[in-house]
């Protein structure tokens, strides 16, 4: 019985040994091999069938046959893949020959990139303001209270403080949080550095505001530090009166008005003639002929002691100016949330 089921199983390997490489070698397009494929390497291929069967011969027969029957799947298999990537070749080939290629027609044009027109506004901003002399200063935007708040004189019990203006993180101490504004970039510059001192803060605040048209819970400042000698209210208002010209153009009008603010004493706020109006009075300025620009004033000794500069000896003015505001009277902008929603109709316009 054994004699002639080893007889059976070499015969029909015989017949596999003779058939299966040509059935390959023979076949015109992929679906021919891979039918030819199915039927010898298939869970009921004859080939695949052929070697379970060798588990039922005698273990002599095992060790003299087992090596030439896995010999032949192994020359299958790699005769199986030649001839399919000689198969898609062709196809390829045949593919490019009947497709018509006019090579004098121009190429097709490739949609560019533009420049955001918030990062466009605040590169102009940080250019008049480096032609003025400020350096560029970075810091992180998570922040500490101690810099956000305390150093700037900023009271704890101060509104600006509280939750429901203020992104902070839980389960820190001591407490972090996203910062309100860039000028703890100020203080962290002050820590390491000795007047003169001339900088300019870009980046982006975060604020616990309602998103409407006119405010973002995400926005971006520009602030600006000058400390040295004889620092005075004259130099903040001639390099801000420079910096709005530089802005709006040269016959641009602005002026200062008391304010306060904890950073600065004294503090002002800086009007610009209504852009739209000149002054005569529109919706835009409410009527006034004036618009509300940014917050400014001399820097309070009590920072300028935390620093370990000397009130006596060195003074300094600095100033915040929203990057969006300035965006959307530049572009005619009704909205600050279209900077934010990422409409490419909207975004072509600029660059």
């Amino acid at each position: 019985m054994a004699q002639t089921s080893r007889d059976n199983w070499e015969k029909e390997w015989q017949e596999l040994k003779s058939s299966a490489i040509s059935s390959l070698l023979s076949a015109q397009s992929l679906d021919d091999l891979e039918k030819a494929r199915l039927d010898y390497l298939g869970r009921k291929g004859s080939l695949t069938l052929l070697l379970k069967g060798l588990k039922d011969l005698p273990m002599e027969d095992k060790r003299r046959l087992g090596p030439e029957s896995n010999k032949l799947k192994t020359d299958f298999q790699a005769t199986l893949e030649k001839r399919k990537t000689e198969l898609e070749s062709a196809k390829t080939a045949a593919d490019i020959a009947q497709t018509a290629i006019d090579l004098s027609l121009p190429a097709r044009p490739q949609p560019r990139g533009r420049i955001h027109p918030i990062t466009s506004v605040m590169r102009e901003m940080t250019g008049i303001l480096s032609r003025l002399g400020f350096s560029y200063a970075d810091g992180p935007n998570v922040e500490t209270e101690h810099y956000n708040f305390e150093m700037l004189n900023i009271p704890a019990d101060h509104p600006a403080r509280d939750m429901q203006d203020t992104f902070y993180l839980d389960g820190f101490t001591p407490s972090l949080l996203m910062r309100t504004h860039t000028s703890p970039v100020q203080i962290r510059h002050m820590e390491t550095h000795q007047p003169p001192i001339r900088i300019m803060a870009p980046g982006r605040v975060f604020r616990h505001e309602a998103v409407d048209a006119s405010h973002s819970a995400v926005f971006h400042q520009i602030e600006g530090l000058y400390v040295d000698k004889d620092v005075s209210m004259a130099d903040l208002k001639g390099t801000l009166d420079v910096f709005i010209k530089g802005l709006f153009g040269a016959r641009t009008k602005s002026r200062l008005r008391a304010s306060f603010f904890p950073f600065t004493e004294p503090s002002v706020e800086v009007d610009v003639q209504c852009l739209l109006c000149g002054g005569d009075g529109c919706p835009a300025c409410k009527q006034g002929g004036w618009m509300e620009m940014l917050g400014a004033g001399i820097v309070n000794s009590k920072v300028l002691r935390a620093m370990n500069i000397d009130p006596q000896v060195y003074s300094g003015f600095a100033f915040g100016i929203g990057v969006e505001r300035i965006a959307m009277l530049r572009l005619g902008i009704p909205d600050i949330r279209m900077f934010y929603e990422n409409d490419v109709r909207f975004l072509e316009q600029f660059g």
